[in-house]
């Protein structure tokens, strides 16, 4: 029997060269930006080989029927999953791309799967097919600008993409550039290319193919004034040879093992991402490690045996392409462009990470958020400025977890928060930087005791974590530090997340002129009971709890405190009533400051 909430179910089924994939996502309005997934399958059946006959590798073949009948089975199947989750037959749609459009018995695949299912496939112009793929990456990250590149089995789109975080989507008029130079179509090009000798004349015509592209897309203004910069332009990658080239780059990452398995986010550098001979010889040393697989994560054989097309085309672009500064991969497809492009532009323009986390929210969110902002001593100086990362967004979020964890253990909660955004509760939010978990994380950790709390098995993930953020900016893991102190101080004079409407707790920080933290906060011994209790003081009152929590927030600016040596010393005057409070003086029962 469906739900009341499958009326907002819509299934995608995505009939690509490498795959087929299904998926049933959740478009309810409270969170449809973050594309809650119900249901993910795929079905290996490429049918870019299966065109190609075994004994007659050069000559193309009609899809043979024993192909169509797996395709069918794995179709029926899912329909009858739809069913089952209550997905509404009008909210089924059937995309096909290029193995689809270009097979020499299109027509008669297509009309025998209307025939045993019932679904029309709608196929995708190969200019469609790079819009549909763009949305995707659009819907990534909050904001995209750069260069998009999508790399399917058969084909690879080029176009430009400029999304700035207000719901707008710009792009070619045109959708994209189309060029048949997918893992699959180049793994077999080069293949003859090689047995024929003729590699330096399919690199001539790919680069060709390449720049001819970049005329045709001409670039923004604003695109081209980037060009021009110190910088370059970034490039956004998606589609599963992209994605295996990603996981690669990923298990040789300076910080190993690699702490956030989730592909979507991953950034790099150009001349990483350009070092083609790197990760051809790690993915055959990783092959030659273990006999059952590539021997790395989420590179299966498939994957391994097209890297060498996939770097022939790295190396494509490293002649071709202009100056590029950073390399983004993207788990956006046809699935997530599909949905991101039937979402309203002020759907499109909500943080994920906010929307997902809303659910949880404190009642008093707003005051809550307010009262942590009053917290943040804010500049536009360097080295004092807040790192960019840290947007009012992300502030949200932390509000918004504040209590998320509190039912678990005191063994729990600091492993619990630190693991949230990469296994946890906020780990399947589409539209993510790895930037934005490690932060999230840490700070999150950070308001249920941070690195102290954590069992052995979980200070390394949290150190690599460290190492991440510090790539950005080496002051982010203290901010990290402050504002995850901040939190636990609101979530102890606020367990229940609720605010009265009296003066209970006034907060200000600021930056002294010798580079410290000045932070006031005044309580009031009603900031915890409704009532004053006769013969108890203040400071009881308030509770030792939230004193410890201001104590352990203090100390964030001691130099031991500090990772890497980078932070800043606080000094923090607390006030009861007007009673002011020595925090050296509150008991820590041995904790971890």
């Amino acid at each position: 029997m469906a739900s009341d909430e499958s009326k907002y179910y819509h299934a995608i089924i995505d009939m690509g060269s490498n795959g087929i994939r299904f998926s049933i996502t959740n478009l309810s309005p409270s969170t449809a930006r973050s594309m809650p997934t119900v249901y993910l399958d795929r079905a290996g059946i490429s049918l870019y080989d299966a065109q190609y006959s075994a004994t007659d590798p050069h000559t193309r073949v009609a899809i043979p029927d024993v192909i169509i009948n797996r395709v069918i089975a794995s179709l029926v199947r899912f329909k009858r999953t739809c069913v089952d989750f209550g997905v509404p037959e009008k909210q089924v749609r059937f995309i096909a791309t290029e193995a689809t459009r270009t097979a020499t018995n299109s027509a008669e695949f297509r009309a025998k799967i209307k025939e045993k299912t019932g679904w029309e496939v709608e196929m995708l112009p190969k200019e469609e097919e790079g819009r549909v793929g763009a949305m995707g990456v659009a819907s990534s990250f909050p904001i995209v600008k750069g260069l998009v590149m999508d790399l399917g089995g058969g084909s690879t789109q080029l176009t430009w993409l400029m999304s700035r975080g207000d719901g707008k989507v710009d792009m070619p008029e045109g959708g994209s550039v189309s060029m048949p130079y997918g893992a699959a179509a180049l793994t077999r090009r080069l293949a003859e290319a090689n047995a024929k000798k003729t590699r330096k004349a399919l690199h001539d015509e790919i680069s060709t193919a390449l720049q001819d592209a970049m005329k045709v897309l001409s670039l923004p203004k604003e695109l081209q004034d980037s060009l021009k910069s110190e910088n370059g332009l970034s490039l956004y990658l998606s589609g599963g040879g992209f994605r295996g080239w990603g996981f690669v780059l990923m298990s040789q990452h300076p910080i190993s093992p690699y702490p956030i398995p989730i592909i979507n986010g991953f950034q790099t550098t150009t001349k990483v991402f350009h070092n083609v001979s790197s990760v051809q010889l790690a993915v055959q040393a990783a092959a030659s490690d273990d006999a059952e697989g590539s021997g790395i994560f989420r590179v299966s054989d498939r994957r391994a045996s097209q890297v060498p097309a996939v770097g022939f085309l790295v190396s494509c672009l490293a002649k071709t392409l202009p100056a590029i500064d950073k390399v983004h991969f993207c788990q956006g497809g046809v699935r997530e462009g599909a949905i991101f492009s039937t979402l309203s532009p002020e759907v499109r323009s909500q943080h994920p990470l906010v929307v997902a986390s809303e659910v949880g929210a404190p009642r008093s969110a707003e005051k809550v958020l307010s009262l942590l902002d009053s917290l943040l001593a804010k500049t536009q100086k360097a080295p004092y400025r807040i790192p960019a990362v840290l947007t009012p967004q992300i502030l949200r979020v932390v509000v918004n977890t504040l209590h998320t964890h509190a039912p678990m253990s005191k063994d729990l909660r600091a492993a619990s928060a630190l693991r949230c955004t990469t296994t946890g509760h906020l780990a399947a939010v589409h539209g993510v930087s790895h930037l934005e978990r490690a932060v999230l994380a840490l700070t999150l950790c950070e308001r249920w005791g941070g690195r102290g709390s954590l069992s052995p098995a979980d200070t390394e993930f949290y150190d690599q974590l460290v190492q991440l953020v510090a790539l950005d900016d080496d002051l982010l893991a203290w901010w990290c530090l402050f504002i995850g102190r901040a939190a636990a101080f609101l979530g102890e004079a606020y367990p229940a997340g609720v605010v009265g409407d009296g003066n209970d707790l006034q907060a200000f920080s600021r930056w002294t002129t010798g580079g410290e933290v000045m932070s006031e906060i005044n309580l009031s011994a009603r900031a915890s009971t409704s009532e004053a209790v006769e013969g108890v003081s203040p400071q009881s009152e308030v509770g030792e709890s939230v004193l410890k929590a201001l104590r352990k927030f203090s100390r964030c600016g001691k130099k031991k405190n500090w990772y890497g040596g980078r932070g800043f010393k606080v000094y923090m005057s607390v006030q009861v009533d007007e009673k002011r409070i020595d925090l050296e003086k509150i008991a820590d029962e041995g904790e971890d400051f």
